[in-house]
């Protein structure tokens, strides 16, 4: 089976509510996003957010429909990669962990394409003190590390006929900026920034490797 690859240069909240077509096919979005956005977990409380310093950065707030963290979400340094698997689909996995795994794997491959020797994290979900807050402060299945720093995360949306998987890689690892956004106190700092890490600034390239080395 092959995938369908469409690039979609629209806002955060736009993309988000991009419905899966019925019927589903394989299918790989790639968000453009038009402008910055602050993605908050399915069910992160929304009293977590600073409004006011987010009104006053330009940043939107949005809430996705899968769980985990918020994403800080900058136009140009994110690479934001929706990959949709129909159910019957020899990708399927009825396990909701283990269908993490494959797209893991993918991004894994392709990092190590570019040089950069990845792992994909097998085990079950791996809290922090900071992991409800920050998405990236937290490792779960099939999500990717370098050196043990997370660099892409994942989450997922279930329907009765397909899985989205969101996954997200960042150019550059900036935890201060979340720390502002979201009225974490200061000592956040030490925590945070050794649990991710960017991806660097060429993007493109790997998204193009990623999609040579999808099933």
């Amino acid at each position: 089976m092959t995938w369908r690859v469409v690039r979609h240069a629209e806002t955060a909240t736009a993309f988000h509510a991009r419905p899966i077509p019925d019927p589903p096919g394989r299918a790989v979005w790639v968000c453009e996003p038009t402008g910055p956005a602050l993605v908050l977990g399915s069910a992160q409380p929304d009293d977590r957010v600073d409004r006011a310093a987010c009104a006053a950065a330009g940043i939107d707030v949005v809430r996705r429909h899968s769980g985990g963290g918020a994403v800080l979400v900058m136009p140009g340094e994110v690479l934001w990669v929706d990959v949709v698997v129909p159910v019957g689909d020899g990708l399927w996995e009825g396990d909701v962990g283990r269908a993490f795994h494959w797209v893991g794997e993918a991004w894994a491959a392709a990092l190590g394409e570019l040089g950069v020797a990845a792992e994909v994290h097998r085990g079950p979900l791996e809290r922090s003190r900071w992991s409800s807050d920050v998405c990236f402060a937290g490792l779960g299945p099939g999500e990717v590390t370098v050196e043990g720093r997370k660099v892409v995360g994942m989450s997922q949306r279930r329907t009765r006929s397909a899985a989205r998987f969101q996954c997200a890689a960042l150019g550059r690892w900036d935890p201060a900026a979340l720390i502002a956004l979201l009225g974490l106190p200061p000592a956040a700092a030490d925590d945070l920034r050794g649990a991710a890490a960017g991806v660097g600034p060429d993007l493109e390239s790997l998204l193009a490797a990623v999609l040579r080395h999808l099933p």
